[in-house]
């Protein structure tokens, strides 16, 4: 039996568990020398007893008897179809979800190549990320890939995208932190927008591009504090008020400077980022557009009011633990919607009951949008038209 029951669920947010050589077959040759030399790529795959433990796992008859009543109580690696693409319909069946979204894990936020660069690396990083994604959603098309672009040089920027768009990706994740020496509102990434707006796809901002929280506020004097995986580099409470921080500013840059106008057909979605910060960010950009409407000819020129723009063209994943009810009241039933981040710990190992409690009260009308309309109005022509209402799960 499904995890979903009786009930149409698209979901906005799933990942990959990649291998530490996930990347290597899609690499440019004549980089992948020097993308293995890179510090943090050495780091993340260590000695690779961790990757090679995950396959034996995964290969243990005994082990793979469990697989589907442990559909959502397996985290990671151990997860069925965590990265093995043959494994993952199988995985999305048990769920019950009509389609997912898929995000990497390993390869977030690009290696910290677009701060760091070499600008050649960087690109040829997202280029083999892109790839890979791409190849592991084609053995279902309920999986909608995610593509990275960089928003370092505009003129790769638009080449980048313009291969993922070619590849099948289904959306477009840029960094929600501000790229170097420009704003990721600059006209020189109009392309980007275009492109995408022509293949009816969203622009997306996912956790791990944002601008990390300042190492300084880890030296209190204190013991330092755990997070729930038992480590020191995830998140924890201080560093949690941070993640939606660089979203609210680029996401800002982008509205005020006129982008979401100049491309109308447009959505961005801000994807495991939290929403608790959108009903004020929302007040607040109002208020900024009328304390500088007289001064500022850009403001003048906006086709509605921030709030507005955001309602047309912006939509927003809570947490599990959010208040999804508060969240639809204040900033409008077509911003908020549904994801499981499957197969992470941090998507929980019940997130309908925790969504649905936070519900309670809202008209089924308004439920049914943040559980499948808000996410088919996002994706555009990335959800195929059969996909949208399958009539085997639409019927509940």
């Amino acid at each position: 039996m499904a995890y979903v029951q009786d009930r149409l669920v698209h979901d906005a947010d799933s990942h990959l568990m990649e291998m530490g050589d996930c990347l290597d077959p899609y690499f440019d040759r004549k980089m992948l020398a020097a993308f293995h030399d890179l510090p943090i790529y050495r780091h993340k795959v260590g000695d690779g007893r961790w990757s090679q433990a995950a396959r034996r796992k995964q290969d243990d008859p005994a082990f793979r008897a469990g697989e589907d009543e442990n559909i959502l109580l397996r985290k990671n690696y151990e997860a069925l179809g965590a990265f093995r693409p043959a494994d993952r319909p199988k995985a999305l069946d048990l769920l019950g979800f009509a389609s997912q979204l898929v995000f990497t894990t390993f390869c977030l936020s690009n290696f910290g190549l677009d701060e760091n660069g070499p600008v050649d690396l960087c690109y040829a990083a997202a280029q083999a990320h892109n790839r890979m994604m791409t190849d592991f959603c084609k053995v279902d098309r309920r999986f909608l890939a995610t593509a990275y672009v960089p928003l370092v040089d505009f003129a790769r920027s638009e080449a980048c995208a313009r291969e993922a768009i070619a590849l099948g990706a289904k959306g477009l994740m840029i960094p929600s932190r501000c790229p170097p020496g420009h704003s990721p509102s600059h006209v020189g990434f109009d392309p980007v927008w275009a492109q995408a707006q022509e293949a009816g796809i969203p622009i997306l901002f996912h956790v791990g591009g944002e601008e990390k929280l300042k190492s300084d506020y880890f030296e209190n004097g204190l013991p330092r504090v755990k997070d729930f995986h038992g480590g020191e580099e995830n998140f924890t409470s201080v560093s949690y008020m941070a993640i939606p921080l660089a979203v609210i500013q680029t996401l800002a840059a982008l509205i005020i400077d006129g982008v979401l106008d100049r491309f109308p057909r447009l959505k961005f979605g801000a994807i495991e980022l939290g929403a608790s910060w959108l009903p004020g960010w929302m007040k607040s950009m109002d208020s900024a557009h009328l304390a500088f409407f007289k001064n500022e000819e850009r403001l003048h020129r906006l086709s509605a009011r921030p709030s507005e723009i955001v309602q047309r063209q912006v939509r927003v994943t809570p947490y599990p633990h959010e208040d999804a009810g508060w969240l639809i009241r204040e900033s409008g039933p077509q911003t908020i919607l549904f994801s499981s981040d499957f197969p992470h710990v941090e998507g929980g190992r019940n997130p309908l009951k925790r969504f649905n409690d936070s519900l309670a009260g809202t008209a089924p009308e308004l439920i049914d949008r943040f559980y499948a309309d808000n996410f088919i109005d996002l994706m555009g022509e990335g959800l195929a038209a059969d996909l949208r209402r399958p009539r085997h799960l639409a019927a509940a």
